[in-house]
């Protein structure tokens, strides 16, 4: 089921072709054991427009499934005729869905997050896209397809969460980066994308990461990012390890600031993700040239520049200056507005 359309015995695989049968099949396996009613079955398999005497084609249709069956060595006993539709019995040594369930809740359950790991990996393996090109029917892709691929997305969120949690940020982030390009509104896989780029020291990445999925909800679907997102981000601005992980900091990763207090690390400016600043920006350089500065703060995603060139300070510079301010004597308030930077009859500041 996870793939093409397949009949197997372990050796050889048989992948069917489209046919009448082949979606009647591809019905019944997506709810294996139960019962399948009379009316979806023939919408699977006619679609809007079933033939006159629908059941008895419904009959028909179910004979010749058998009859495939029986051409492979299955017997046609497996699908049961019941009050009402069809029933196909399946287990986890003869269907992968099923198998694929059975590792993914054993890997819930594993303590160890070595094995927990393995067994959403095994799980993950046993998927092989286009998932059921060969099924001609639109009721199956609409409505049940769709189901699949979420359940596809969990185990893939169960592996990278895995590898976090083993402390192997580096080696996730080219297989996080393509899932979020398959997915880029899924949230969780952007999350987990973040987090890998911020456990690596690339903070001004992970930064743009969240920048990234932040637009895409807010301009194609007009929601704002969920709280694990906006937690997220905030860690990242004021320098703390993640909340509910337990994977080490990768060496160059910021340093994990203490949860109910203390000054945050200085945000990086320049787009490396160590944690230095560029040439002519160090702490002790008054005299860096004021371009610079404007132009890092707007890559890190600190200041906001229109197009009239003026700049704004962002939501997320007021955040980091909040929570660095909280435990500063005498630190100016931060206005509650983003305050503009930029003398309208100036142009672009100068710092």
């Amino acid at each position: 089921m996870l793939g093409l359309l397949a009949i197997t015995d372990g050796h050889e695989t048989v992948v069917l072709q489209p046919s009448r049968p082949a979606s009647l099949l591809a019905a019944l396996l997506l709810h294996p054991g139960a019962v399948v009613g009379s009316e979806l079955l023939q919408r699977v398999v006619w679609g809007d427009r079933p033939p006159a005497g629908g059941r008895s084609a419904l009959h028909t249709c179910v004979l010749r499934l058998r009859r495939l069956f029986g051409k492979y060595g299955i017997a046609d006993h497996a699908i049961e005729a019941v009050p009402g539709g069809y029933r196909l019995h399946a287990d986890t040594g003869t269907l992968d869905l099923l198998r694929f369930r059975e590792l993914l809740a054993r890997s819930y359950a594993a303590d160890d997050p070595e094995s927990a790991l393995r067994l959403a990996r095994a799980a993950l393996g046993l998927w092989d896209e286009p998932l059921l090109a060969n099924v001609q029917s639109d009721e199956i892709h609409r409505d049940l397809v769709p189901r699949l691929a979420e359940e596809r997305l969990l185990a893939v969120e169960r592996v990278f969460d895995g590898e976090l949690r083993l402390g192997r940020h580096r080696e996730l982030i080219p297989e996080a980066r393509e899932a979020v390009r398959a997915h880029p509104g899924h949230e969780g896989l952007s999350a987990l994308l973040v987090e890998a780029l911020y456990r690596c020291g690339r903070r001004a990445e992970a930064l743009a990461e969240y920048r990234r999925i932040h637009a895409h909800l807010t301009e194609e679907l007009g929601v704002e990012p969920g709280p694990l997102l906006r937690d997220l981000q905030l860690a990242v601005l004021r320098g703390e390890s993640p909340d509910g992980q337990t994977g080490t900091t990768a060496p160059g990763a910021p340093a994990a600031a203490p949860l109910s207090g203390g000054l945050p690390p200085a945000l990086p400016v320049g787009s490396g993700g160590t944690g230095e600043p560029p040439p002519g920006l160090g702490r002790g350089s008054a005299g860096a040239p004021g371009a610079l500065v404007l132009s890092s703060l707007v890559d890190a995603g600190l200041l906001q520049e229109d197009s009239s060139g003026r700049y704004r300070v962002h939501d997320l510079l007021r955040l980091f200056v909040q929570a660095a301010g909280a435990s500063l004597p005498c630190t100016p308030a931060v206005p509650h507005e983003p305050a503009d930077l930029s003398d309208p009859a100036a142009g672009r500041p100068s710092p």
